[in-house]
């Protein structure tokens, strides 16, 4: 039987290095590549084809829940693992539209992570009982009725509000996406109409509201 190919993206080194240590105890299981941001994850899904995703959702550039839905557009049948250290019903309720299979906080990795590797293996969905709880809580709530509809971006419009958000310029976004100058600019000016937002400071709260960029 060939090793389960894993894929580990985290912005920090030594989260990186030290899930990686978990994972390659376990008896055919092997890390094909680790990646800094959620952008790179995406070019590495693209190239190497692993079996199983480890995405922590905060990361720069492109965050892990958008990185997700990316991967699986390009890998319909990729097994996604979202790691954070959030663990708010937004962030899980996100988790479950990006089509991740599990989520799993960071603080429960050292106990849970090998467990949650192997139901991703067997194909089955992995949520801690914490997690698993608020979910339920939060489908049998009832849903408010004049709730206003959240605006629907697209994943071009979530990747250039994140750069935006992030602080990049318009040459430094435009640069990231492969796009124009002028496009960029259009993507940007384009967003904050949609949104009813009218400065950068408001576009940045947005994106923290949202979940699109964290804030530590």
């Amino acid at each position: 039987m060939s090793a389960l190919r894993i894929l580990v993206a985290d912005d920090h080194e030594v989260a990186r290095k030290g899930i990686r240590a978990l994972l390659e105890d376990h008896a055919g299981w092997e890390v094909c590549a680790e990646a800094k941001d959620g952008r790179e994850a995406v070019e590495f899904a693209a190239k190497l084809k692993p079996d199983v995703f480890l995405l922590d959702v905060g990361m720069p550039n492109l965050n892990g829940l958008d990185a997700a839905r990316q991967i699986l557009a390009i890998m319909p049948e990729a097994r996604i693992l979202i790691l954070t250290i959030h663990d708010s019903e937004q962030v899980v309720r996100e988790t479950l539209a990006a089509g991740a299979r599990g989520f799993l906080l960071k603080s429960d990795a050292g106990r849970d992570l090998v467990a949650a590797v192997e139901a991703l293996q067997e194909r089955r969905t992995f949520f801690t009982p914490k997690v698993a709880q608020m979910m339920l809580d939060g489908y049998l709530r009832p849903h408010e009725s004049d709730a206003p509809e959240k605006c629907v971006l697209t994943p071009r419009e979530r990747e250039v509000i994140q750069l935006v958000a992030e602080g990049k310029t318009t040459k430094e976004v435009a640069t990231a996406l492969s796009l124009s100058v002028k496009t960029a600019e259009t993507h940007r000016t384009n967003l904050m109409r949609k949104l009813d937002l009218h400065s950068i400071a408001d576009l940045t709260l947005y994106a923290v509201r949202n979940g699109i960029v964290q804030v530590y």
